[in-house]
């Protein structure tokens, strides 16, 4: 566990740093009249990152968490099992992207996930399934104008109807 602790938070450290040069070649600051610019959100939210990876890497130094003290393995064969449930899911949201657009995939990922690995009740997945996608939509298309991909041609009637809701 200790291992994996520092392992995690230099990989993590790593990536923010990456996103913070990427985002970077974009405007970061806020555009008079438009708003944060195109890289705004993507650079601040890896510093933030950034800083908790630091806190973590300190904890770890002093041996203040439970990870940093435990010579545990980092995952038994539940959270392996777990894991890879978990990525399998992932994995097929990413692959369900191109076809039933962000949203859609989300809709899928979020019944799996809640449904069937979390076992809640089929009341609350549907509320869920249903009702994040819509404000993520909203977000996202309404108030940050940041396309999503839409997948295929069939789901263009859907965001028809949530287009002149916005406009």
């Amino acid at each position: 566990m200790r291992l994996g602790e520092i392992v995690t938070a230099g990989i993590l450290a790593l990536f923010s740093i990456f996103l913070m040069v990427e985002s970077a070649k974009l405007d970061v600051g806020y555009i008079t009249g438009e708003g944060p610019g195109g890289g705004a959100w993507p650079f601040w939210l890896s510093a933030i990152m950034l800083i908790c990876t630091g806190f973590i890497a300190y904890n770890w130094y002093r041996k203040t968490s439970p990870p940093s003290q435990s010579s545990e393995p980092v995952l038994d064969s539940y959270g392996m099992k777990s894991f890879l449930y978990v990525a399998g899911g992932l994995l097929g949201f990413i692959a369900l992207i191109d076809i039933i657009s962000m949203y859609g995939a989300m809709a899928v990922f979020l019944v799996y996930y809640v449904r069937f690995l979390g076992r809640h009740s089929w009341l609350l997945t549907l509320i869920l399934a249903i009702a994040l996608p819509i404000a993520f939509f909203f977000f996202f298309e309404g108030l940050m104008r940041i396309t999503m991909p839409k997948g295929l041609e069939f789901t263009e009637p859907f965001y028809n109807i949530l287009y002149d809701i916005i406009y």
